[in-house]
C-alpha cells in the first residue's frame, strides 16, 4: 500500500500520479502494476442529452392521451349530468403550456412565457366556473386575482433574471408575497362587501416586512453579509 509523498491520499497499484494532486508516483519498492485495471476510467464520457422535441412530443403525448380519454369518458360512459373532464382537460392543457411550450420555444421572452403561465391558470379556473356555473364570481373575483397574481409573478421573474444576489432575492420573493396577499384580501373584500377593509392581510404583510428589513440591512452592511456568506455556505 502506497501513499502520496505530497498530500497522503492513498494510492491504487495501477496509479502513476497521484489522484488529488497529480505528484508522479516513485516507489522502488513497488512499481506501479500495469497488468490491473485502472479504478478510473481513462476516457471521458459524456451522457447524451435528450432531445427537448423529443421530450416535449412525450409530455404531449402523454397529456392529450389522458385529455381525451377522460372527455371520451364523460361524454359515452360516466356522464353523470356535469362535465366533470373539464377539470382533467384544463389541467392537462395547463401543464402543457407549463411543460412543453418552453422546451419548444427556448429563445420565448420571460416575460411571455410568465404571461403564458397565467393565461392558463386563468384558463383552467375558467372552466371550473363552466361547471359549477360561477362565470359571476370567475369576472368579479378569480380573473383580479390571477391577473394580480400573474402580473406580481411576471415583474419579480423580469427583476430576477438580472443577475441579484440571494438575499436580494429572498427579499424580493417576500415582499411579492405580502403584496400578493394584500391584493386577494382587497378582490375579495371587494367582492363581498363592495368595499375594501384591510384587516388580516396587513398581518401577513407586516410579517413580510419585518422579515424583509433585517436582509435589507444585512445586504447593506459588508460585514454581515460576508458573515451570512460563510455561515450559510452562499
Amino acid at each position: 500500500m502506497s501513499y502520496c509523498v505530497n498530500c497522503g491520499v492513498e494510492l491504487d497499484p495501477t496509479a502513476r500520479a497521484c489522484p488529488l494532486c497529480h505528484t508522479p508516483v516513485v516507489n522502488p519498492n513497488q512499481p506501479v502494476d500495469a497488468s490491473l485495471p485502472p479504478p478510473f476510467p481513462s476516457r471521458r464520457e459524456e451522457v447524451q442529452p435528450v432531445s427537448k422535441r423529443e421530450l416535449a412530443l412525450l409530455l404531449s403525448a402523454m397529456l392529450g392521451s389522458v385529455a381525451v380519454c377522460c372527455g371520451m369518458l364523460n361524454l359515452f360512459f360516466v356522464h353523470s349530468g356535469r362535465p366533470w373532464s373539464l377539470y382533467v382537460i384544463g389541467a392537462a392543457a395547463m401543464l402543457w403550456i407549463w411543460l412543453v411550450v418552453p422546451l419548444v420555444l427556448r429563445q420565448m421572452p420571460l416575460w411571455l412565457r410568465l404571461g403564458l403561465d397565467a393565461c392558463a391558470v386563468g384558463v383552467y379556473v375558467y372552466l371550473i366556473s363552466i361547471d359549477l356555473h360561477g362565470l359571476d364570481w370567475y369576472l368579479g373575483l378569480a380573473l383580479p386575482i390571477i391577473l394580480t397574481g400573474g402580473a406580481i409573478v411576471m415583474a419579480l421573474g423580469l427583476v430576477l433574471s438580472t443577475g441579484r444576489s440571494i438575499l436580494t432575492s429572498v427579499t424580493l420573493i417576500i415582499g411579492a408575497v405580502g403584496l400578493f396577499i394584500v391584493g386577494i384580501e382587497f378582490f375579495v373584500d371587494r367582492w363581498l362587501t363592495g368595499t375594501y377593509q384591510p384587516g388580516w392581510s396587513l398581518v401577513v404583510a407586516a410579517v413580510c416586512v419585518a422579515l424583509m428589513v433585517p436582509l435589507i440591512i444585512v445586504r447593506r452592511r459588508p460585514a454581515l453579509r460576508d458573515e451570512v456568506r460563510r455561515r450559510f455556505h452562499m
